[in-house]
This record gives structure tokens, C-alpha cells and sequence, in this order.
């Protein structure tokens, strides 16, 4: 049995470059790999309410709220590095950009605790106290 495994470096250099940008998760897929234009197009249109953002995003309605990460974690925004010539399977990506909170979006309904996402940020806290130390 062959085990195909691949391995992606970070290249750590670029981290001290990296700016902080506005982070949307959206639900879709969006067939795109360049910069985009979402304080001209998208965030300008946003409504705030107190606990909830909303937008139309090609006709259909989103709603949102902002995620911070974990305390002591750092979103990172990763982009491939041109591989020319390559025929392994090993990758190389850099950090763009770096952000403490991003805005989830949700496709009409609100997001909840149930959420995969909302639930990812509570990861490290539950990690931590199943695989913490135990005090007697």
C-alpha cells in the first residue's frame, strides 16, 4: 500500500511583511484567486445592526456577525507560491495578509452556536481544558 502524502512549507519571512486586511467567509464558491475590490463593492453596503450585519451579496441576502480568534491565535491568509517547473507534490505558501476577527456570513439565516465555524473558535478553549493539566 503507497502512502501518498505531501507536505506545505510556510514561508515564515513573509509573516513579518503581512498587512492586516478585513477577512469574509462567504457561503460560496467564488472562482477567483486575485485581489478584490470588497471595501468598493461589498463592505460599503453592509447594514450593522447590534449583533447582526446584513447584505446583498448577486441578489441574495446574507447575514453575518464578526468572529474574533481565540485569544492568542492569529488568522493567517495564505497564498501558493508559484511552483514552476515542479512535479512534486510538496507546496510552498506565504502569508498575504493577517487578522484577529473576520465576518462569517450565513446565506439568509443569521449565524448560530451551531455553526461549524462559531463552533471552530471555541475549539482551543475545549482542547485545552480536555488536554490541560488536572489539578487534584
Amino acid at each position: 500500500m503507497s502512502c501518498n502524502s505531501s507536505v506545505t512549507h510556510v514561508q515564515l519571512s513573509s509573516l513579518a511583511q503581512a498587512e492586516r486586511a478585513p477577512v469574509h467567509l462567504m457561503p460560496c464558491e467564488i472562482e477567483h484567486s486575485g485581489a478584490a475590490h470588497v471595501s468598493q463593492y461589498f463592505a460599503a453596503a453592509i447594514k450593522d445592526n447590534k449583533h447582526e450585519k446584513t447584505v446583498s451579496f448577486r441578489g441574495r441576502g446574507l447575514r453575518g456577525t464578526e468572529l474574533s480568534c481565540p485569544p492568542g491565535y492569529t488568522g493567517l491568509v495564505l497564498k501558493e507560491v508559484d511552483k514552476t517547473g515542479s512535479d512534486q507534490e510538496d507546496r510552498t505558501v506565504k502569508v498575504s495578509s493577517v487578522f484577529d476577527k473576520l465576518t462569517y456570513w450565513n446565506l439568509e439565516t443569521p449565524p448560530n452556536s451551531d455553526d461549524t465555524v462559531v463552533m471552530a473558535m471555541g475549539w482551543p478553549e475545549l482542547a485545552e481544558a480536555i488536554h490541560g493539566p488536572v489539578e487534584d
